[in-house]
């Protein structure tokens, strides 16, 4: 799996492509980066209709390649490092978004399937195969 980075894309774009490999995950970027298990100001946050030109903040263009068993850290170090990107992985809980701060060390293969599980309906396996009553009941 790849996402192109590239100075003539959007970050909106970049969300895109993140959200489609993962849709339970989304990302947002930052004028700085942050620590391992930190969060992000987000008033620091940059807008998704930018070009990544105009931020200044790209150091190469190139392809990142992601592998769902990458952790979350290594993916954030990864854009930082490398394209100068200063990434947070927010998941999915419900209708929030949260950061995924506290499990960072966790794959983002994991981090998604967590989402999924925390956001689906609960299945409801109370049902019985037979009804509680019949309506039919014997007409002698």
């Amino acid at each position: 799996m790849t996402i192109r980075i590239s100075k003539t894309r959007t970050f909106k774009e970049l969300q895109q492509d993140f959200n489609t490999l993962f849709p339970f995950l989304k990302i947002e970027f930052f004028k700085r980066g942050h620590a391992i298990e930190e969060g992000s100001n987000a008033q620091k946050m940059l807008r998704a209709n930018q070009l990544l030109e105009f931020t200044g903040h790209v150091k190469e263009e190139g392809l990142l390649e992601i592998q769902p068993s990458m952790t979350v850290a290594d993916f954030e170090q990864t854009l930082l490092n490398r394209f100068g990107l200063a990434t947070q992985v927010f998941r999915k809980s419900g209708n929030l978004w949260l950061e995924t701060t506290m499990t960072d060390q966790w794959s983002l293969k994991q981090q998604n399937e967590h989402g999924r599980e925390i956001s689906s309906p609960a299945e409801n396996t109370t049902q019985s195969a037979t009804p509680d009553f019949e309506l039919s009941r014997g007409e002698d």
